[in-house]
């Protein structure tokens, strides 16, 4: 008897290969975001003084970095939840897919940047300003999963205005974090915290029960 292929075919097959490319790249990106902060080196025999001072030193690429993490992080946690709300694949996830992952990959960049020039306007409004186009890359995906024929007919109206209501959040957090680094540029990447803000003002504007 002719042994059955365990091959997969078939458009499932073709939605589970994007996905794991995809998660591929935010694993090997949220990594890459270490490789910018350089142990110190001083020479032998150093007082401990000097150590602690070249640890202090790197605070700014230390607050980048789990700043950064935790963005890069989250936007894979909600390409994961948005992505499982699909169970047909479309030719139209590839290119916005694409799109949202070459913001992603950009993320260690513009995370120096703003590591290196802590503080000042051109950095983070940089830095804010990315992320917005990553935030927009997100939206774009997201609409395309939670439309026909892409998302699973058993998902609720409910859950998929939910889920554009976090991209949608995303990008007016980075947004204001623009707004204000502007005027105060210390506290640009600070204002990136309004984002649940936003979502729950989105959730409230929406008018519909969670």
């Amino acid at each position: 008897m002719a042994r059955e292929s365990t091959v997969a075919h078939g458009p499932e097959h073709g939605l589970e290969r994007m996905i794991f490319f995809s998660d591929a790249v935010f694993a090997i990106v949220i990594t890459l975001l270490v490789i910018d902060i350089h142990a110190p080196h001083l020479p032998h025999g150093s007082p401990d003084r000097d150590y602690w001072i070249s640890l202090v030193n790197l605070t700014p690429e230390l607050i980048g970095f789990f700043i950064s993490f935790f963005v890069i992080g989250f936007f894979w946690a909600g390409h994961h939840r948005t992505l499982s709300l699909a169970s047909h694949y479309s030719q139209k996830l590839l290119f916005p897919n694409l799109m949202l992952l070459v913001t992603v990959a950009a993320m260690p960049f513009f995370t120096a940047f703003a590591s290196a020039n802590p503080s000042t306007r051109v950095p983070v409004l940089c830095y804010c300003g990315w992320l917005a186009i990553a935030g927009a890359a997100n939206r774009r995906l997201q609409t395309i999963v939670t439309s026909v024929p892409v998302v699973d007919e058993a998902v609720s109206a409910d859950l998929i205005a939910a889920t554009r209501e976090r991209g949608t959040s995303v990008i007016l957090g980075a947004l204001t974090g623009m707004a204000v680094g502007w005027f105060v540029p210390v506290a640009g990447q600070v204002m990136l915290c309004t984002i649940p803000l936003w979502r729950l003002m989105l959730r409230k504007l929406s008018a519909r029960p969670r």
